[in-house]
């Protein structure tokens, strides 16, 4: 037990091993990708400097995400990191709605972030964006009309 404690201890003292865990991790088109989730959504994101450009599914975010609350949603991690209009994002996602890919679009951008810029992640973690929001729908039970609604009730 003690000799675990006393790596632990060493690789906190190690700055060498801290500066190589605090890497940014970008491909060779100087992207940083990122999955995100929310409900059934999935997201695939792409991010990288540029004017503050957003492509979803290959359409302008203006035009997929029409309602003005979700595309305040996906600015979010760029607001409470003070990077607005700096990346662009392009991003395909899957399944689900409107609210729950925006969400999965959040999480991505805020994985993404992480990994472009790794001293962004404290800001981002204490905002609550990079926590996968784990609330999903609850399946239906037999025996009941919904997951939870029963069948009406008469006593004669």
């Amino acid at each position: 037990m003690t000799g675990l404690k006393e790596q632990l201890q060493g690789l906190k003292a190690d700055p060498a091993a801290a500066a190589v865990a605090a890497q940014p991790k970008i491909d060779g088109k100087g992207r940083a990708y990122a999955t995100g989730r929310r409900k059934d959504a999935v997201a695939r994101v792409w991010l990288k400097p540029g004017i503050g450009r957003v492509t979803v599914n290959d359409r302008d975010i203006k035009e997929y995400f029409a309602r003005p609350v979700l595309r305040m949603l996906l600015a979010q991690p760029f607001e409470i990191a003070n990077r607005k209009e700096q990346y662009d994002v392009w991003c395909t996602v899957k399944g689900g709605g409107l609210s729950g890919q925006a969400g999965a679009v959040r999480h991505g951008i805020s994985r993404a972030l992480t990994n472009f810029e790794p001293g962004l992640r404290p800001v981002l973690k204490r905002g609550g964006f990079l926590t996968r929001d784990s609330r999903v729908v609850e399946r239906k039970k037999y025996g009941r009309a919904k997951a939870r609604r029963s069948f009406q009730f008469s006593k004669r």
